[in-house]
C-alpha cells in the first residue's frame, strides 16, 4: 500500500501553507517528506540526485499549494507532483545521454540472478526483490513502481510517460518476466511464460 494513503494534513495547515507561514510550511514537510523521498528512491538509484529531486518537490509543493482545491487526497496530489518531478528527470536529454538509455529499449538491462539460498525472513526477500528492481532501466522500474506499487492504471502511466497505453503494458510484461529470471533463475523459461501474477502484487 502507498504511504501516501496515510498523510494527513489538516485544511487548516494547507491554507495556512498557501498564506506562506513557515511553520505550515514545516508541518506539511515533516508529514510528508518521509512518503515522498521513499517514491523517488524507488524510482531514481542515485542518492544525490534523489535528495536534489526532495527538494524540487517540496519547492514545488509550497509553490502550487494554492492550486489544491480539496477535491480529492492532499496525498494523492503530492504524490503526482513527486511522480511528475521523477519523470520529468528520467525524460531528460541529460539522463537519456548519460546513461545510453532508450525508453523503448530495456535490452541493455544486466540481470544478476539473486541468490536462491535459504531466506530466513520476510526482510530478505523484499532485499532480493529491491536487488532485482534495480537491475531494471529506469524508465521500466519507473512502469512497474507506478503500477504494483503505487496502484496507477496503465492509462495514466501513458498519460505521465506521454507514451501509449500499449507502451506501459508492454513494459510491465518484459518487466515481469525478466524479474521472474532474477528473482528464481532455476524456474524453466517455458514455465515463466505461463506464469501470469506479478512478483510485487496480485494486480494481473
Amino acid at each position: 500500500m502507498s504511504q501516501f494513503m496515510g498523510i494527513q494534513v489538516s485544511p487548516e495547515t494547507i491554507r495556512a501553507a498557501a498564506r506562506g507561514e513557515n511553520a505550515a510550511h514545516e508541518a506539511i514537510y515533516r508529514e510528508c517528506s518521509r512518503a515522498v523521498y521513499s517514491l523517488i528512491r524507488r524510482l531514481i538509484t542515485n542518492h544525490a540526485t534523489a535528495d536534489d529531486l526532495l527538494q524540487d518537490v517540496f519547492v514545488e509543493i509550497l509553490r502550487s499549494i494554492g492550486t489544491y482545491t480539496g477535491e480529492g487526497a492532499f496525498g494523492g496530489w503530492i504524490r503526482t507532483i513527486a511522480v511528475n518531478k521523477c519523470l520529468m528527470h528520467l525524460r531528460s536529454p541529460w539522463h537519456r545521454n548519460f546513461f545510453g538509455l532508450d525508453a523503448d529499449d530495456d535490452e541493455s538491462a544486466t540481470f544478476v540472478p539473486v541468490d536462491p539460498g535459504p531466506r530466513p525472513d520476510a526482510q530478505l526477500a523484499v532485499a532480493d526483490l529491491e536487488r532485482a528492481l534495480a537491475t531494471l532501466p529506469p524508465l521500466t522500474r519507473s512502469v512497474v513502481l507506478l503500477h504494483d506499487v503505487e496502484g496507477y492504471k496503465h492509462h495514466e502511466i501513458a498519460r505521465l510517460m506521454g507514451r501509449s497505453t500499449g507502451f506501459s503494458k508492454s513494459q510491465l510484461a518484459r518487466a515481469h518476466a525478466r524479474l521472474r529470471k532474477v528473482l528464481d533463475p532455476d524456474v524453466p523459461e517455458t514455465h515463466r511464460e505461463n506464469l501470469q501474477c506479478t512478483p510485487i502484487s496480485n494486480n494481473c
